[in-house]
């Protein structure tokens, strides 16, 4: 699953990459991952298959707000929340921050809501929703070109510091949230990939983490073409970094841990 675990058969471990942003208009916060309703009542909150499939380690001090918090800040100190999309372990903690705007693509919002297909209902959860009133969507047809993707949004609210790139497949509204770092970019890609080697010439990727996304796609061409690009960029382009949201590795690079 991870590249890591001893044997084929044995269980691995992925993280839930949240980033916390220092940006003009106050902290923003990209994803939320599994919230603390999540991990008082999992439950009621999150679906049988995925808690049976995923076990996942709920501690209520790795929440984004109990970590937030750490840093010495409040849950209302966080102004804004940018989403890749609405799978339950991108959105359980936007109940953590009541006074949070919500920024995602408006075809994200439709198709989570829609809960069209059995696996929908499992990977979307409504109950993780209460901040609906608070989220604003953006139409990726109105937007604009970032560096070769077609439909990116800056964030006004945000100060444009902030761009929603439209990256589907993985759902049918997912989307990369790049931040402008002054001399460089970086791409938070969320479940475009999941393994660090896809972002190589010559891609690779475990075998529990390809049928894991070719369970969750949406949309496999769109999918692959996008990781594609993304290698692309990656090749292209030294001022832009890339990561996603559950490779171990990318996580202990960039949070400059080990865990």
């Amino acid at each position: 699953m991870d590249g890591r675990a001893d044997c084929l058969v044995c269980r691995g471990r992925l993280a839930c990459h949240c980033l916390l942003l220092e940006t003009t208009s106050g902290l923003v916060l990209v994803d939320t991952g599994l919230g603390s309703r999540d991990v008082r009542h999992p439950r009621e909150r999150l679906s049988w298959f995925f808690l049976s499939l995923l076990s996942p380690d709920f501690r209520i001090e790795m929440t984004a707000v109990r970590q937030i918090e750490q840093l010495g800040y409040t849950a209302a100190d966080v102004r804004h929340i940018v989403l890749t999309h609405l799978d339950f372990d991108h959105a359980g903690g936007l109940d953590d921050f009541p006074a949070a705007t919500v920024h995602l693509l408006e075809p994200e919002r439709l198709h989570a809501a829609a809960q069209k297909t059995w696996l929908d209902r499992q990977r979307f959860r409504p109950q993780q929703w209460s901040s609906q009133q608070r989220w604003i969507t953006y139409d990726p047809r109105r937007g604009d070109r970032w560096n070769g993707f077609e439909g990116a949004v800056p964030l006004p609210d945000l100060g444009n510091e902030v761009v929603l790139v439209p990256l589907l497949g993985h759902t049918l509204g997912h989307a990369g949230v790049a931040v402008d770092r002054g001399d460089r970019w970086l791409l938070q890609a969320g479940d475009a990939y999941f393994y660090h080697r896809e972002m190589d010439e010559k891609p690779a990727c475990t075998p529990g983490l390809r049928l894991y996304q070719r369970l969750m796609e949406k949309d496999r061409p769109a999918r692959l073409m996008n990781q594609a690009r993304l290698r692309d960029l990656k090749r292209s382009r030294t001022d832009i970094e890339i990561l996603c949201s559950h490779d171990m590795k990318e996580f202990e690079r960039y949070a400059g841990i080990s865990v």
